[in-house]
């Protein structure tokens, strides 16, 4: 379900009363909208101020974590959001919107949401399901992430890592939400275990962060693909001198302290200024991009000259 906006005669209406409220008025209307706010932001709701768009986080599953025998009811949130512009797709010839529907196959008729089931088609037959044959599947795997085993987390390669969620205990769980977010501090592993997303059964590890609990998706073994087809050179073809080299430059470029935060998403930036110049008619220049590849036959003399620059770049 898409978040909830309120109606644009409302929006303009109370844009209006605020612009032309007195200064206790404002205060007023702001504390009236952090007590809507409040109340609302578990359904979803978009509020709109002065500022900008608000979208608070929705629940995606809830159901428990079973820990032994001890069950904990918990919310799951998505804990990731796109960096990248929201761009549209329009007709060249007049920018109007392009609108995806649809289509029964048969009769080139457009289908509404209502009317679409979910099928496999079995012996050249299709059989329906709903969503209690989801949930009749694995009742328990619909409501419960059972919890197998617990393991060093870094005993779990990063390449099985998939999405991640943000864990919030529902009312009640609190004590026990607790109790297993410190015990998994304090022991330094994580918990593995499986639950069903989304008609789809999912491994997954349950693990601390800051002062949350998060689950991560993993991937099954089956998943990965093998790598026996990916061609790639013998370790033998490394010499010992080009291998110290190599291991000199990294050293160089690894820092006393990693901080993930000096990592911006630039490009969209750039993206952004582009569309900001171009609304105000204001003209583009394109970057003269040249690329120059190294006199420098062999390897060791461009690991040395790669180690020179980055000397001087500090």
């Amino acid at each position: 379900m898409p978040p909830i906006s309120a109606p644009a005669p409302i929006l303009l209406f109370c844009k209006l009363l605020f612009i032309n409220a007195t200064p206790l008025l404002k205060t007023a209307l702001d504390r009236f909208a952090d007590i809507a706010i409040v109340k609302q932001m578990r359904r979803g709701i978009v509020f709109y101020s002065n500022s900008g768009k608000t979208v608070f986080m929705r629940a995606i599953w809830s159901g428990a974590i079973g820990f032994g025998l001890v069950n904990i009811p918990v919310k799951l949130f998505s804990a990731v959001e796109s960096s990248s512009l929201d761009l549209d797709m329009l007709d060249k010839r007049n920018h109007a919107n392009i609108r995806f529907e649809r289509i029964n196959a048969e009769t080139g008729k457009p289908v509404k949401w209502e009317d679409i089931v979910k099928g496999y088609k079995y012996k050249n037959n299709y059989v329906m399901l709903t969503e209690e044959d989801f949930e009749k599947a694995s009742p328990e795997k619909s409501k419960v992430i059972g919890i197998d085993e617990f393991v060093k987390i870094e005993d779990i390669d990063s390449v099985f890592y998939d999405s991640f969620y943000y864990v919030e205990p529902s009312k009640g769980g609190e004590r026990a939400y607790a109790l297993l977010r410190e015990a998994l501090k304090e022991s330094g592993k994580a918990a593995i275990g499986t639950f069903v997303l989304r008609a789809r059964e999912h491994l997954c590890m349950i693990r601390p962060f800051e002062n949350i609990i998060i689950l991560m998706k993993l991937r099954f073994a089956e998943e990965l693909r093998s790598t026996k087809d990916i061609t790639v050179p013998a370790k033998t073809s490394v010499k010992p001198a080009e291998l110290k080299m190599a291991l000199s430059l990294i050293q160089q470029l690894t820092p006393k302290k990693f901080n993930i935060d000096k990592y911006k998403d630039k490009y969209t930036a750039s993206l952004l200024k582009i569309i900001q110049a171009k609304a105000k008619g204001k003209p583009v220049a394109k970057p003269k991009l040249t690329v120059v590849h190294g006199k420098a036959k062999d390897i060791m003399s461009q690991l040395k000259a790669s180690i020179g620059r980055t000397k001087k770049a500090s």
